[in-house]
């Protein structure tokens, strides 16, 4: 198993990786909307998804992947009610076939923030 991380999106805040690789699997750890460059996060939902999906892109190109690898995405949601906004952000970056995904609203996230992804990617 080896660690992947780049200084494009922001570093964890526990202790876990970034993102681990193992054979031609890439695990993505889950992603908030933290703006790497200044280390905050925006107030809105669209905003932080936004960021969210930079940082994922981020960690995918660090690995030598992209969207088009991502075999497995898993959405945590303060609130369903973005469940429209977020669809349309996803579809900007994802196109058929998509990967397998599941949606699930939660009650906190770290940091207190609206949205957190995870991905699984192949090589």
């Amino acid at each position: 198993m080896q660690s992947v991380m780049t200084h494009r999106a922001p570093g964890a805040i526990g202790p876990y990786s970034q993102a681990v690789m193992m054979n031609n699997a890439l695990f993505i750890s889950g992603q908030i909307g933290i703006d790497p460059s200044s280390n905050q996060m925006p107030e809105g939902f669209a905003e932080q998804a936004q960021n969210v999906f930079n940082n994922l892109k981020a960690i995918l190109e660090a690995a030598g992947m992209g969207y088009a690898h991502v075999v497995k995405v898993t959405i945590f949601l303060q609130d369903m009610n973005d469940f429209g906004t977020l669809n349309d952000l996803y579809a900007q970056r994802f196109s058929a076939p998509y990967p397998a995904r599941e949606t699930v609203q939660v009650a906190r996230l770290p940091k207190d923030a609206k949205l957190e992804i995870s991905l699984i990617a192949m090589r």
